[in-house]
Formats: structure tokens, sequence, C-alpha cells
């Protein structure tokens, strides 16, 4: 079936998975997870066991997921990660559909998780394929201001090849930046991860793969939602008791 959203918001039972009455089942299920993955067990065992101790869905489960990490992933992601007093005139390689549909999302309405590591992850999943949507430009317009305010040299945006759309998005993301004059370059490649995590410059992502590889990495993501989208959803899963 074709795609045919206009919004990145929120599902329909999120106001029932993620209310008030449910957060504390969800913050010790992130805590349980964190404890597991620090003494070495399988992330996936991991997250039966804490799901099914505290009866969660499939999508309250996936949240844990993506908010949980070791003691030791947190070190390594908090030794990496830069502030933006040191972006100044550097350059930064953003890992594109990670950020803007991060944005997206907050713009929208939907749920961003507050992880463990300080980084914002929205709920969508693309499955191949992008589709550009109302909150799709306001996003561009959000990011594109805090990077001007950070007073950076560059801005290089990495799209996944072979997600459907990526040349209609790189088409977008071009024109904007030429009416503008943000300087930005969009490139599209078959894996952004591996470049990102080989990189020697900055990166711009909240994708854990990343993180725990990459040299050092700046949290734009919850920059821009903190700047530009104070009312978004915001559902905090720290990952301790």
């Amino acid at each position: 079936m074709p795609d045919r959203r206009t919004h990145r918001g929120p599902h329909p039972q999120d106001a029932e998975f993620f209310s008030a009455a449910a957060l504390p089942r969800l913050r010790a299920a992130t805590a349980d997870l964190c404890w597991l993955l620090s003494r070495g067990y399988a992330g996936a065992s991991s997250l039966k066991l804490v799901g099914d101790r505290y009866d969660l869905t499939v999508r309250q489960r996936t949240a844990v997921a993506r908010c949980a990490c070791s003691d030791g992933d947190l070190d390594e992601r908090a030794c990496r990660r830069v502030e933006a007093g040191s972006l100044a005139e550097r350059p930064i390689w953003l890992d594109g559909y990670n950020v803007l549909t991060t944005v997206e999302a907050a713009l929208s309405g939907g749920v961003l998780l507050l992880a463990r590591d300080g980084t914002l992850r929205d709920m969508a999943s693309m499955h191949g394929s992008y589709r550009k949507v109302s909150e799709t430009r306001p996003a561009l317009e959000c990011i594109a201001q805090t990077l001007l305010a950070l007073n950076l040299a560059e801005c290089r945006w990495y799209l996944d090849r072979p997600v459907s759309n990526s040349g209609r998005l790189k088409a977008i993301l071009e024109e904007m930046a030429a009416t503008n004059g943000w300087p930005w370059q969009v490139e599209l490649v078959p894996n952004p991860d591996r470049l990102l995590i080989e990189a020697d410059q900055i990166v711009a992502t909240a994708d854990s793969v990343i993180l725990e590889r990459c040299r050092v990495w700046y949290n734009l993501g919850r920059e821009v939602v903190a700047r530009h989208v104070p009312q978004a959803w915001i559902v905090e899963l720290p990952g301790h008791a």
C-alpha cells in the first residue's frame, strides 16, 4: 500500500503507550535493560525479558531499546561528544535522515525519546522509503537556523542512496540552500553509516551504531528541538532507577 502520510506524527495509541501512568514501567524497564547490557547479556533476549516482566507492547519495547545502552557504551559516547562552543569555523557531516526525521517528528507532535546518552530519537521507521511530509521544509529551516547560529564552516548532508525518494530530498535541500545561501553540500551514498563512522569530521547523528564507533559527534537533533520546538513531546527514559 502506498505511503500517503502527510505528517510524521504520533501513533494512534501513543497517548496511552507513553502516558504519565505508563512512564514508571517504561523507566524501570529501561533501567533493567541497561543493567543487563552492562553485564554482557545479549540485547534481544534482554529486551524480551524486561518487556515480558513489565508487560510492554511492541512499540513500548522499541522505545526502551532505543533509549538503553550499557555503562561502557555510555562512557564511550560521552568521551567523543563535543559541545556547541567547539564547533565554530569547523565542518560538520550530517546523518541526513536521522537528523531530519527527528525534527519532523518534533514539529508534528510525534513522540521523541530522550535516551540515556542524551540524544533524542524518534519512533519513525522508513523501511527503505522516505516520504516528504508537511513538516519537511519547516524542519529544514529549523536545522538551518541552528547550524547558522553555531557558525560552522560548512555542512555536508549524507543521504542513503538506496532509500526511495532520496534524490527528491536532495533536490529540496540543494534548492533551499541555494535560495538562502546556506553552505550546504548534499551527497547520496550507498552507506552513510560506514562513511560517518570513518570520518575525521564532526558527525551529527543519534544513531547508536555510529555513536559507538565514530571519532567525534555533536547532538544536533536535540539542539534543534531545544531551540525551535520547545513544545515537543519528549518522553524521558534515562536508564537509571
